[in-house]
């Protein structure tokens, strides 16, 4: 296995401590257990000549597992990195349905009341009906009355805001593929832990049960 980091020299003072070959499970254990101000050195092991580059030990170990993420209520779901899902306009046109592709990529609004998801309350995940990316589990769904299905956060690191352009709301996109989602509104005083209301296009999300038999 070859680690190639990429960060600028360590300076004069900056401890070297150089290692033998390791096996992995070993060069893992030892990683984890020095400080995260301590620096190590790592080698590209496919090169003639070791290189040696400096990082925290803490640093490394959470490159290896990025693309892990906890959430409310347990459990661990394996995420999109940010900006994965780069596609043409003619190639996501390609693989939605119109529809889809005038909310998700135009940024349309679905009519209240007439979504899939408005009042369906089946447990599992939502993901991005673009690039299918999880974004939601359905313990953060709740019926706020609006029209539109509701949540109340979304899974960590799956969701990008940013205000509209004309900064009146907060318009929220799939962080894997910039998906219009829908908008986020807080502090409207529903009885959720967040007090936000994620308020979702169903066209923008599919849904995929926790047990896959239903």
């Amino acid at each position: 296995m070859s680690f190639n980091i990429l960060t600028a020299s360590p300076p004069p003072s900056t401890k070297t401590v150089l290692y033998t070959k390791p096996t992995f499970p070993k060069f893992v254990s030892a990683l984890q257990s020095i400080p995260n101000s301590f620096t190590k050195t790592h080698f590209n092991f496919s090169s003639p000549k070791p290189t040696a580059h400096s990082i925290s030990a803490a640093g490394f170990i959470g490159s290896i597992y990025q693309t892990k993420r906890q959430f409310r209520g347990g459990g661990v779901i394996v995420m999109a990195a940010p900006g994965s899902v780069q596609k043409s306009e003619e190639e996501w046109r390609a693989v939605l349905s119109p529809e889809q592709f005038r909310i998700l990529r135009q940024k349309d609004t679905e009519f209240p009341g007439t979504g899939e998801y408005d009042k369906f309350f089946e447990e599992g995940i939502y993901s991005c009906a673009g690039c299918g990316a999880p974004l939601y589990r359905s313990t953060t769904k709740f019926n706020s009355g609006c029209g539109w299905p509701a949540f109340y956060e979304g899974l960590p690191g799956a969701i990008n805001s940013n205000p509209d352009p004309d900064g009146r709301r907060i318009e929220i996109t799939c962080t894997a593929c910039g998906g219009h989602l829908g908008h986020v509104f807080k502090g409207e005083g529903y009885p959720t832990p967040t007090d936000e209301r994620h308020c979702v296009n169903s066209i923008s999300l599919k849904f995929a049960p926790a047990n896959p038999s239903q």
